[in-house]
């Protein structure tokens, strides 16, 4: 496993999206290494309605107009974290939503804080993903692309084919097609028509 070099990241969202698919994301703890491949990811692109970034930066969602390849992590509906990866240059503010990993490493440090949850569903979907690799609000802001307790980086797998489909479980921009998966892969969080592979 190494690090992926920041100047190896593209500095455009969509293109970000797919580039993620099959790298890895790191959690380093106390304890151990937990680590899954990122199989799904949503694109929420400049003038996307359902993007934070709409309506311009505040406190909240500052970390999505950071450079390139760091964390914006917020709670959702007063529940679960969701992780995301700013995804333009500096002062542009749009992400990457990490939606589901195939658990790689680890594994009895996820099941430590998601006991009796099956390995498909450890990490699918993005809160559960959140949830399994210890992703704390205190990680908004950080460089994924540095090496610290938590980083995304390459073992050298390529991914054969992406799907793509609408995102999931919005009302704004809920008809654009931005969300991007591991086509075959069996810890994708949609369903099974969104999941179909690309002809």
């Amino acid at each position: 496993m190494r690090p992926l070099a920041r100047s190896a990241l593209p500095s455009d969202t969509v293109t970000l999206a797919r580039f993620l698919l099959g790298k890895v994301l790191v959690r380093e703890l106390a304890e151990g290494r937990a680590m899954g491949r990122i199989v799904e990811t949503e694109a929420y692109i400049q003038g996307d309605p359902a993007c934070h970034a709409y309506r311009g930066m505040t406190p909240r969602n500052r970390s999505l107009f950071l450079d390139v390849g760091h964390a914006y992590v917020y709670r959702c509906y007063g529940v679960s974290l969701l992780l995301n990866v700013s995804s333009e240059p500096h002062g542009t503010g749009s992400g990457v939503l990490l939606r589901a990993l195939e658990p790689l490493a680890g594994i009895d440090l996820m099941q430590s804080v998601r006991e009796g949850v099956r390995l498909r569903d450890l990490a699918r979907g993005p809160g559960r993903l959140a949830s399994a690799l210890q992703v704390s609000l205190g990680h908004d802001g950080f460089d994924l692309f540095a090496q610290g307790p938590l980083w995304i980086g390459s073992d050298g797998t390529t991914v054969d084919s992406i799907g793509e489909s609408v995102r999931i479980g919005l009302t704004k921009g809920a008809d654009a097609r931005l969300r991007y998966f591991v086509a075959g892969s069996e810890y994708l969080s949609g369903t099974r028509r969104l999941n179909a592979k690309p002809d």
